[in-house]
Order: C-alpha cells, then structure tokens, then sequence
C-alpha cells in the first residue's frame, strides 16, 4: 500500500512523524481524507479527531483544537493550536472547557461579529473534544 508522510506539530513538540496510508482530517469544511498523490492545498482545520489510518487499520486518533494542514503528494503537515491523543483526552476537562465556551460566547453576545465567530470556534472545538472524550 502506498504511503505519505504525516506530521503533526503543536507548539509544544513534534507528536507524529512517520508514513501512512490515510489521515482524515476535520477541515473547516467537512472531515477530508489524505491519500498519497493529494492535490497540494491548505486547509484550516477546526476543533476535532485526526484519524490515522496505517496497514488497513486505524491505529491513532488525536483530538486538535484546531489550526491547519498543508497537504502535498507526497506529505501532510498538520501545525495544530492543541493535539492530544484521544485516549488521554479527560471528559470532565473537556465538559469544563465547554461550559467556559458557552459563558464566553453568551456574554459575546453584544460583541462584534468577528468576536461572536471566534467565541463560537471556541465552543464548536470544546463540543468536538467532549465528544471524543466520551468516545474513547
């Protein structure tokens, strides 16, 4: 099976750097899927699971806040605002990362339209991390 290069970086560190068949990546517009040979592009990701997919299986699922990927033929590099592995995820940090969201898009509310947007990025990453959480 033919392979790419996959990277995932987040401010902190390198998380993953090795070849696989497929990544899924949760796009601003939908989930995509990397394949090798993808059409050179970059994509803003939004709060969600990265899913790996290596010898026909899928071995690795890492929850990202967000942030973006460049894809190429041959590699996709992913520079993530936060990536944690969905295992190591925590239901009651995610739950309180949620409720913060919510407060913060509420009082929001009478905002600009750009502070609304990003409030609202805020809570849609913080219900993606809740929902990976309760899945792992």
């Amino acid at each position: 099976m033919a392979t790419f290069q996959l990277e995932l970086v987040s401010p902190e560190k390198l998380l993953l750097s090795r070849a696989v068949e497929m990544a899924v990546l949760p796009a601003a517009e939908g989930e995509m899927g990397v394949l090798p040979g993808h059409a050179p592009m970059i994509v803003t990701l939004r709060g969600g699971v990265i899913a790996v997919t290596e010898n026909g299986q899928v071995t690795e699922r890492l929850y990202v806040a967000g942030g973006f990927a460049e894809v190429t033929p041959e590699r996709c590099t992913v520079l993530a605002d936060e990536a944690t592995p969905v295992g190591q995820l925590s239901k009651a940090a995610a739950e309180a990362r949620m409720r913060d969201a919510e407060a913060a898009y509420a009082a929001a509310a009478m905002e600009t339209p750009e502070k609304r947007d990003a409030s609202m990025a805020r809570l849609l990453s913080a219900r993606a991390m809740v929902q990976a959480a309760e899945a792992a």
